[in-house]
C-alpha cells in the first residue's frame, strides 16, 4: 500500500509565522530616512562626547539589544521594529566610521567593500529563500537575512554618503540634494515604468540612507566644514522626537500592518496593489 510522502518537519529557523516587517508606506520611508538621519547625529554625538571604544561598545550593545527584542516578538510590531531600525542606523554608522577613522580605510576602499558585502548578503538570501521580498519575511531565517541586508546598506549608506561630501568635495547638503535626486529613480521607473518591485524597493532603501545621512550632517556640523553649525546633539534629538511621534502613531493605529486594511487614495492602491502583486513570492 503506498503512503503519502511527507515533507521533513520545519525547523524554528524556517517555520512560517506573522510576517515580521511593515507594510511599505509613505510612513515607512519617512522613518526610514528620519532613522538614517538619527543614527548619523547619534552616533558622531556619542563618539565626540565619550571614549569612542566605550561609545562603539554601547552603539553595539544596544543593536544587539534591539535586535533581540526583534526576534523575540516574532510579529511585527511598530515600536520593536523602528527601535530595531534606529539602534542599526547608530551602529551602522560606527562600524563605517571605524573602518576610516580608526583604520584609515579611505572611503572608497569601504563603501566597495560594503557594497560587496551588501551584495553577498542578498545572493545569500535569494539562494536560500528564491526572493528578497519584504512581504514574505515571516520565518526567522528570513529576517535573519532581511536584518543583515538593512545593516550592510546602513554601512554603505554612510561611507558612500561621506565619501561625495568630503573625498569628491560636494558638501554635505549638495550631497543630500544629490542622493534626493537619486532616490526618484527607483520611484519613477517602478511608477511609470513598470520595474520590478523588489528592485526598486532595495534600490530606495540603500539610497535612504546617504540622503539621510548627508541630511544630518549638513544640520549638525560646524559651518566651517559646510554645515549649518546645529549640533550632533540636537538634530539627533529633534529626529528622534519625529520618529517617537511617527511610530507612536502607527502604534496606535495599525495602518503599516500588512494584511490591515487601509484608507488610501485611489492611485496609492492601484500602486500598492502592483507592488504586492511583483514582490509576493509563488
Amino acid at each position: 500500500m503506498a503512503h503519502a510522502r511527507r515533507d521533513p518537519p520545519a525547523s524554528w529557523l524556517t517555520r512560517p509565522g506573522p510576517l515580521r516587517v511593515p507594510e511599505v508606506t509613505v510612513f515607512f520611508w519617512v522613518i526610514k530616512g528620519l532613522s538614517t538621519a538619527m543614527g548619523e547625529a547619534t552616533s558622531d554625538f556619542l563618539v565626540h562626547t565619550i571614549a569612542p571604544v566605550v561609545a562603539v561598545l554601547l552603539g553595539f550593545g544596544a543593536f544587539v539589544t534591539a535586535l533581540g527584542f526583534q526576534f523575540r516578538r516574532g510579529r511585527y510590531s511598530a515600536w520593536t521594529y523602528w527601535f530595531a531600525v534606529t539602534m542599526v542606523g547608530t551602529f551602522g554608522t560606527m562600524a563605517a566610521d571605524v573602518l576610516h577613522v580608526g583604520l584609515g580605510v579611505p572611503y572608497v576602499v569601504s563603501t566597495v567593500l560594503y557594497a560587496v558585502v551588501l551584495a553577498v548578503v542578498f545572493i545569500a538570501w535569494y539562494w536560500t529563500e528564491h526572493t528578497l521580498s519584504i512581504h514574505a519575511i515571516d520565518t526567522p531565517r528570513r529576517e535573519a537575512f532581511y536584518w543583515a541586508a538593512v545593516v550592510a546598506t546602513f554601512a554603505m549608506g554612510t561611507a558612500l554618503g561621506d565619501l561625495t561630501a568630503t573625498t569628491i568635495g560636494l558638501g554635505y547638503l549638495p550631497s543630500a540634494v544629490l542622493f534626493a535626486g537619486v532616490i526618484a529613480i527607483p520611484a519613477i521607473g517602478f511608477r511609470f515604468f513598470a520595474w520590478n518591485g523588489v528592485f526598486s524597493f532595495w534600490f530606495a532603501y540603500v539610497v535612504t540612507r546617504p540622503l539621510g545621512a548627508s541630511i544630518a550632517d549638513g544640520l549638525g556640523k560646524p559651518k566651517d566644514v559646510s554645515g549649518l553649525g546645529l549640533g550632533d546633539g540636537w538634530v539627533a534629538l529633534a529626529f528622534g522626537v519625529l520618529i517617537f511621534v511617527l511610530v507612536w502613531y502607527l502604534a496606535a493605529t495599525r495602518r503599516d500592518v500588512q494584511g490591515q486594511p487601509a484608507p488610501r487614495a485611489a492611485g496609492a492602491t492601484r500602486v500598492v496593489a502592483r507592488y504586492r502583486a511583483q514582490v509576493r513570492p509563488r
